[in-house]
């Protein structure tokens, strides 16, 4: 597994929100090691015996902390990334329609200080049986050895489900997310699980819009030792109209599932026309 294991413990951004409070329970009901949580003015109180602290600088003077997810809204999405940034490791942000300017800054810092960003705009990370950072639906994941990569949620969704249901497990789920401007991207986690020993295969989610999957042939094709199959969502899609995510939109030639497909194939990814078909890619590599 990779960005989260059992070493891996965190603070929520936002706990006492709407969306924070919710998706909180779910991670702690999933056995996620969530040891702090984050409302300026609420410093001393506690959501389901998680102490809430008035900063992060605060938290870890009391608590041993190495990351955070952020629940809080686009508005203040970059000055709660920004003091993550400072204090922790990995820091998975959530929270949608962030100004693209905003997600350049926070991106700029998070490499000047070494910190691992996952998203905005991300269902985030899963590592199936260790816990979850993030919103996805726990019941369609299983433990295994098959490391998962998308812009999609929806996608990761069906396709690990699909994983599942043919008795595939998962050693961990990361969502990239689909804005165009995220932190990891699809070549920093292949390396990630490149490395990785319970990591046998990938299954690499794309979709229209940008030149990341390409760019992730190019890592394929040069680096990477372990199978990766792959599905390009967004077939149909008319040239220029925006499907779904910001980052998904074809300008002229780039972008299309053309083009990915031909730079995964290029480097000995094959590539599914449609999910269903990922569970045989994966039977014929491993």
């Amino acid at each position: 597994m990779i960005l989260l294991n059992e070493d891996t413990k965190c603070l929520v951004q936002g706990i006492t929100g709407k969306q924070g409070s919710f998706h909180t329970e779910q991670m702690l009901n999933y056995n996620t090691n969530i040891v702090a949580g984050l409302t300026p003015g609420k410093g001393g109180q506690d959501f389901m015996g998680v102490p809430i602290f008035n900063s992060i600088e605060e938290a870890t003077e009391e608590v041993d902390i190495n990351s955070s997810i952020i629940f809080v809204p686009a508005r203040f999405a970059k000055d709660a990334a920004f003091e993550a940034i400072r204090h922790l490791d990995l820091v998975v942000i959530i929270s949608e329609h962030i100004p693209v300017h905003d997600s350049m800054k926070i991106m700029a810092y998070a490499k000047e200080m070494d910190t691992t960003i996952i998203g905005p705009n991300t269902p985030g990370i899963i590592s199936p049986g260790v816990g979850k950072l993030g919103i996805m639906p726990t019941h369609i994941f299983a433990e295994g050895n098959v490391g998962v990569i998308s812009r999609s949620g929806t996608l990761t969704y069906e396709i690990a489900s699909e994983l599942t249901n043919a008795g595939i497990g998962q050693s961990t789920a990361v969502g990239i997310g689909g804005d165009p401007v995220t932190g990891d991207n699809y070549v920093d986690i292949l390396k990630r699980f490149e490395k990785d020993d319970q990591t046998d295969a990938v299954v690499l989610i794309g979709e229209i819009g940008g030149t990341a999957e390409e760019r992730a042939g190019k890592y394929i094709a040069d680096e990477m030792s372990k199978p990766v199959v792959s599905y390009i969502a967004g077939r149909t899609a008319p040239p220029g109209k925006r499907m779904g995510h910001a980052g998904a939109i074809i300008q002229g030639s780039s972008g299309t599932v053309e083009s990915k497909t031909k730079a995964l194939n290029e480097a000995g990814v094959e590539v599914a026309k449609k999910p269903s078909e990922i569970v045989g890619l994966l039977r014929k590599v491993i």
